[in-house]
């Protein structure tokens, strides 16, 4: 019977992260490479992603690459495999990370539901669930190549719940229904993909709760009197969720969609 550490063993492999260079991604990256790791980043923002990219290489004796990707673009995502075969040779994990989640000069976004584009729902879905589906396609021969492969998709608890608007009363955030229809698409394809890409490459989903990110005072405080264990989540509680469905740990789990939210999808 194989042991605890060398089911966690990870030396050797290769995992690919989109939305690399930000706080959640560079975590997600953090706990593969302690495991051994070798890491590609993949990301739209140059000086993010070699900022990331050198903290990596500097805390663990893993490889990091990067790539600078545009996600909405069909043909910049169909060039990510073959430069991920280029580079390493193999990929053994493919996290798709990546989130549209807008900015202040983006419009139709954080609006009341009337006012909401289709232009920028287009755009979400593009990013947060079309790329996903196109990079599990493109990347798949070489995820099936070792029969190990491991895709994990990182939706939302708004791709399970709907949202309590009352929450942002006060602020300038929001809950666009683009955000939520694309994260409840993932978990969606997630399962699809699981029963397809059966045996070689398993398939597992991942949905935060809220993530403490010097939100407004009034926001936080509201968030947390609604979750069970009184906090909002930081990046390091998804390092164990990560490393449990890149790994080995998770061998016979496939199709599952893990709620990390402090509990407040339970009641």
């Amino acid at each position: 019977m194989r042991s605890i550490a060398s089911m966690m063993n990870m030396g050797g492999k290769v995992a690919v992260i989109t939305g690399g260079a930000g706080h959640l991604g560079h975590a997600m990256a953090c706990a593969l490479a302690e495991l051994g790791c070798d890491i590609c980043l993949v990301d739209f923002n140059r000086p993010s992603l070699e900022h990331a990219a050198a903290n990596l290489a500097n805390k663990f004796s893993i490889r990091v690459e990067t790539l600078v990707v545009d996600l909405e673009s069909e043909a910049e995502r169909k060039e990510v495999a073959p430069q991920v075969e280029r580079l390493f040779g193999r990929a053994d994990v493919l996290i798709n990370n990546a989130g549209f989640v807008g900015d202040s000069r983006l419009t139709g976004w954080v609006a009341p539901f009337e006012d909401q584009e289709i232009s920028t729902w287009r755009r979400a879905i593009e990013v947060n669930l079309t790329a996903a589906f196109h990079l599990c396609q493109t990347m798949s021969p070489l995820l099936r190549t070792n029969g190990t492969g491991s895709i994990i998709n990182i939706s939302s608890i708004y791709g399970v719940v709907g949202p309590d608007l009352s929450l942002y009363a006060g602020t300038a955030m929001g809950n666009p229904a683009a955000y939520a229809a694309s994260k409840g698409g993932l978990i969606q394809a997630t399962r699809w993909l699981s029963t397809v890409l059966a045996p070689d490459v398993r398939v597992n989903c991942i949905s935060p709760g809220g993530i403490a990110r010097n939100q407004p005072v009034e926001f936080s405080e509201r968030y947390i009197s609604r979750t069970p264990m009184r906090r909002m989540g930081t990046e390091e509680d998804f390092k164990g969720a990560v490393a449990y469905f890149a790994s080995d740990l998770s061998a016979w789990v496939t199709g599952e969609n893990l709620m990390v939210d402090g509990g407040w999808t339970t009641w």
